[in-house]
């Protein structure tokens, strides 16, 4: 994995560990999180803000399978961003979960809040990926960009893998004459 180079404290950090950070005039630097979150917490008189590192975590989902999550807390003003993640390589992939709390919140109790969350969605299929089709009526996912589309047609993750939209098309054919409802929702939101 290429570690990149934090301009503000110079140690090396993975890619998905970085922000890049706007100024006010129009520059940008790559900045680690921990110095990121130490910049908004100063901007906003944050003093006993918890910029903490949290080790990954290894899950299993309902079918036996591990899945390894990084964790990113990121401070946004007065409230708190807490990101769960797989990785493949150096970039995000698989299953993504976010919890938003307050700034003053302890951080380990939304990280235990967030762990729950995983648990619930991994105790879940919502596609035999072998059978093709869709279980019980119901998928949950994410909409991601499809490298191969030049972003015309999405690419969905369902049960942490990612899904064409041609394979989710012939999915759904498989249903068809019958109704359905799609909601979207933010990333913090349960689903």
């Amino acid at each position: 994995m290429a570690h990149k180079r934090c301009e503000q404290c110079g140690n090396q950090t993975p890619p998905w560990d970085t922000i890049h950070f706007g100024s006010g005039d129009g520059g940008h630097e790559l900045i680690c999180t921990l110095c990121f979150n130490a910049r908004i917490a100063e901007s906003n008189g944050f003093t006993d803000f918890e910029n903490v590192r949290l080790d990954p975590v290894r899950i299993t989902d309902c079918q036996g399978e591990p899945h390894h999550f990084h964790f990113q807390l990121r401070l946004l003003g007065d409230r708190i961003a807490l990101d769960a993640f797989e990785l493949r390589g150096e970039f995000r992939a698989g299953y993504r979960f976010q919890l938003i709390g307050e700034a003053d919140d302890d951080v380990f109790v939304l990280l235990g809040r967030l762990v729950e969350k995983i648990r619930r969605a991994l105790s879940v299929r919502h596609i035999d990926f072998h059978e093709c089709r869709i279980i019980d009526s119901t998928v949950r996912g994410r909409i991601e960009w499809d490298e191969s589309q030049a972003g015309r047609v999405p690419l969905v993750v369902v049960d942490g893998k990612e899904v064409s939209g041609d394979e989710l098309g012939r999915m759904l054919m498989s249903m068809e004459g019958w109704q359905f409802r799609l909601d979207i929702a933010d990333p913090s939101d349960e689903v």
